[in-house]
């Protein structure tokens, strides 16, 4: 994200996991994974009044860049599916690094879903940094 990085730690294999599926982080909180890349028109025609966002072109007191509908959701990224009424608002620091905590806390939940049933005696730990920008100073929303 431009402007909120979540930092997810490894896992004992040395990666990440979530990083084999599409990761598309709802409105409400709910996390949707898909295990291969798909066009964004597949997840569009399920969430009417919906756009679908990245998280990679995000940037504090920019409009939110929809992803295109013949665009092929890639694996490794997070996206944000938000409501019509979002789209070409200029996002504020705060609504940004909000959507950064929600995503860290959908994967965090998933996570630990995950080491559960691998009976794996490790802890994951997860960590939400604002990180100001150029385009934030003097900017509020």
């Amino acid at each position: 994200m431009g402007s909120c990085a979540s930092n997810l730690h490894s896992t004992k294999d040395g990666g990440n996991k979530y990083s084999t599926f599409v990761n598309i982080v709802h409105s409400n909180g709910k996390l949707q994974q898909l295990k291969e890349p798909i066009k964004a028109w597949h997840v569009l025609s399920q969430n009417p009044n919906h756009f679908l966002c990245s998280s990679e072109s995000m940037y504090v007191g920019l409009p939110i860049h929809p992803v295109l509908p013949n665009q092929e959701l890639q694996l490794d990224h997070i996206y944000f599916l938000l409501p019509l009424s979002k789209s070409n608002i200029p996002v504020s620091l705060q609504d940004l690094c909000g959507l950064a905590i929600k995503a860290n806390t959908a994967l965090a939940k998933t996570t630990n879903s995950m080491l559960k049933s691998y009976s794996v005696s490790q802890t994951t730990n997860f960590h939400t940094h604002p990180i100001l920008s150029n385009a934030s100073v003097g900017y509020s929303h």
